[in-house]
């Protein structure tokens, strides 16, 4: 028996795909400790006071469940034996209600039904010969529900807590066509930021608002109501170890921080839609959840949407689940509703931040408006993106348009095709959810220069100017001229501020004797200091990076590597990884992410090896699984071949194309040096093992013997923001033959 509530106990809350994060930092906030994410769940613990709490708070969870065990089991003996094991005396009456969940098959047992009969069957006869009684098997109102979930040889034994799925709070009884299930709602809350928005005295408006979910959600964030007070009851509550006091008392609780909530002076909540008789729907489930005073719908078409003028109202946030079509006429027409809620948006909304969540993000492109941030996830089993948007104020949409007028005709030139590659690259990038990408890379030879664009966690745009050497024959002041046409058309057409653009420039200077030498790029360290700007985190596949733009040459993340990082993610899961010359050691996060079960980055530059070390804290990397080692790697080579180290299952071995560094004994040339490289690092491979080997050098030719030597394949990542330049990089996979 649990007989005191400090015990720490391990549990899993289960959550629709794309949540995980969310929810992570939900059951932080909670109290949880040991948090791991997982497909479509967290796993956490604590003691049973925080369960309690958690099915009581959780606005993300579908169900808490504690775990009991995890054993391998091979058929469907030992899937029997596994299960009568568990003492299930402590936790069910012989004469109780009982309820099994089994989900998952491996080669023996390859029907989840057969499972659950045979899980119950286990259950069933230990409390037969303990007792002589057996429980009822009772899907509706069961004192007991067991989850099972078999993966492989993996079976997973749990009690499931919540009973009904959390999300089902009890107040939505009338839903509208296409309901959004309530804990999807309050994710687009919290992904949009609106508890901030509500504390400042923000709205909340939702101009096709449907059964009024989101509303009802929004209201109960800023009244601090618990999700599950309205519910009848929860799995918990006939469960023998239930500790009645405790939760009652977290109950009374949750009922006294309700009571002062609804005291307090919330902010305006609003509704509308065209359906009258979805909105009847919507005041049921408003009455019934007991906000009638702070939650009001009324009937009114997307042409008609503005900004209430009852009352003073604080801009805040618009946000909506559209209809999206499922057959091709059907979006064909949704496209003028979308377009109406832009242009809505624009003309009526300056200021406020807007939402539109939809499992057609080409029709969110219909409103006229650039989201600043996207969001993926799911509407059940339809892929889905929550787009954000800043709507800007009239005062600075009027600056815009005299800022366009004032742009010369060869600025004009370049803020098109800008335009023209935030169509293309831009929606192929927010379409694969990629918040750092190549704009511009000298579409107009005559304004040479990259442009790479970087979303912010927190969803501020910034961009990294980067000028390519202009000819000998191009005068110093044109060229000059030029830039600043290329800097203020992407201030114009991104609509960002000039301290969200970084400048990289390169000028000629003269040498000692006054002959005129190569160039170099600027050091912009003052204008730092000038504007404040500083390092930001920005989101790659769900890693976390830091960036900065200003401080240094590179900017902590080669963008073109971009796929060669997922490709190592891919091929990291169980895997040892060698990460040679690893810069800031984006890669060894992704193969991290990936489940490298250990890894080893080198790299000499103290700087470098400060700034991955703030990336593996970022990301929650052990430290004692994930090495950080400052070493020529010229040199670790050599000596872990000399002292026979252990070898690796994937090594990523991207050297510069040139190296003179001081720290260095010798001079690295990627070109002749190569294929002594790749022999050391072969050298380090166990058995089957990769080695992904990559380089800078447009002119490079791979040495014949190590393709006589090994099976050398090139492999052809790059990503479409890099097409226009495919000898960015090389990159090849070395095998054993």
């Amino acid at each position: 028996m649990i007989e005191q509530s400090t015990e720490n106990l391990a549990f899993t809350a289960t959550c629709p795909k794309g949540l995980e994060g969310l929810l992570a930092e939900e059951l932080r906030e909670l109290g949880a400790a040991d948090i791991r994410e997982q497909p479509a769940a967290v796993y956490f613990s604590g003691p049973l006071v925080l369960a309690y709490r958690c099915c009581l708070w959780s606005r993300l969870a579908n169900r808490i469940m504690l775990r009991l065990q995890q054993v391998r089991i091979g058929d469907a003996e030992d899937l029997y034996r596994a299960v009568a094991a568990q003492p299930w005396e402590q936790h069910i009456s012989p004469s109780g209600k009982l309820w099994l969940q089994f989900s998952g098959t491996n080669r023996e047992i390859r029907n989840s039904q057969f499972g659950a009969q045979k899980a119950k069957d286990a259950i069933v006869d230990r409390l037969r010969r303990q007792s002589g009684a057996r429980p009822v098997v009772d899907k509706q109102s069961p004192d007991l529900t067991v989850a099972l979930r078999l993966h492989r040889d993996k079976l997973d034994i749990a009690i499931d807590l919540s009973g009904d799925s959390l999300h089902r709070r009890g107040y939505r009884t009338h839903i509208g066509a296409a309901p959004l299930k309530e804990n999807l709602a309050a994710a687009l809350l919290l992904r949009a930021g609106w508890p901030k928005i509500a504390e400042a005295g923000g709205a909340l408006l939702d101009p096709m608002c449907g059964s009024g979910t989101i509303l009802i959600e929004g209201a109960m964030m800023a009244a601090d109501i618990a999700p599950g007070l309205l519910r009848e009851s929860f799995g918990f509550e006939r469960w023998l170890n239930h500790q009645s006091d405790i939760w009652n008392q977290i109950r009374e609780e949750a009922l006294e921080r309700r009571r002062r909530g609804l005291e307090r002076e919330l902010p305006e909540i609003r509704g509308y839609d065209a359906d009258a008789k979805v909105l009847f729907a919507a005041e049921a489930n408003i009455a019934r959840a007991g906000l009638e005073r702070q939650v009001r719908v009324s009937c009114r078409p997307v042409a008609a949407l503005k900004v209430p003028s009852h009352r003073e109202i604080k801009p805040g946030l618009v946000l909506t689940n559209p209809p999206y079509g499922e057959r091709l006429g059907e979006q064909e027409a949704l496209r003028e509703t979308y377009a109406e809620l832009g242009r809505q948006l624009k003309s009526e909304f300056g200021g406020w931040l807007a939402g539109i969540f939809t499992g057609n993000p080409e029709l969110g492109y219909e409103t006229g408006l650039r989201s600043h941030k996207q969001y993926q996830l799911y509407n059940g089993s339809i892929p889905s993106q929550l787009l954000l948007f800043h709507i800007l104020e009239q005062s600075a949409d009027k600056a815009a348009e005299e800022g366009a007028r004032k742009l010369s005709a060869e600025a004009e030139m370049v803020a098109n095709r800008l335009r023209k590659n935030l169509r293309t690259v831009g929606k192929w990038a927010q379409k694969n959810g990629i918040d750092c990408y190549r704009l511009y890379d000298a579409d107009l030879p005559e304004y040479a220069a990259a442009i790479d664009l970087y979303r912010s966690v927190d969803g501020q745009l910034f961009a990294h100017v980067q000028e390519y050497r202009a000819p000998a024959s191009i005068d110093e002041s044109k060229a000059r001229g030029r830039l600043r046409d290329l800097v203020r058309a992407v201030q114009q057409v991104l609509e960002i501020p000039q301290r969200s653009v970084s400048i990289k420039e390169r000028r000629r200077h003269s040498h000692k004797g006054g002959q005129k030498g190569g160039s170099q790029y600027q050091k912009q360290a003052q204008l730092q200091k000038q504007t404040g700007a500083a390092a930001f985190w920005v989101s790659e596949y769900g890693a976390e990076l830091e960036i900065d733009l200003w401080t240094y040459l590179d900017t902590g993340l080669f963008l073109d590597h971009r796929p060669v990082r997922r490709y190592l993610r891919e091929q990291a899961r169980g895997k040892k990884f060698l990460n040679l010359f690893c810069y800031t050691a984006s890669a060894t996060v992704q193969a991290a992410l990936g489940g490298c079960v250990q890894s080893t980055s080198v790299d000499m530059s103290k700087t470098y090896q400060a700034w991955s070390a703030r990336n593996f804290r970022r990301n929650n990397m052990d430290p004692y699984q994930h090495q950080l080692v400052e070493a020529d790697c010229l040199q670790w080579l050599t000596s872990a071949q000399q002292n026979r180290r252990a070898h690796y299952d994937l090594i990523f071995l991207d050297p510069p194309s040139f190296s003179n560094s001081a720290k260095m004994r010798g001079v690295l040339d990627i070109q002749r040096d190569h294929a002594t490289l790749i022999r050391q690092c072969m050298a380090l491979l166990a058995p089957g093992g990769t080695l992904v080997f990559s380089n800078n050098l447009r002119s490079f030719q791979m040495d014949e013997s190590v393709k006589t030597e090994f099976s050398v394949e090139n492999l052809p990542l790059l990503d479409k923001d890099f097409q226009r330049n495919p000898k960015i990089h090389n990159v090849w996979k070395v095998q054993s033959k």
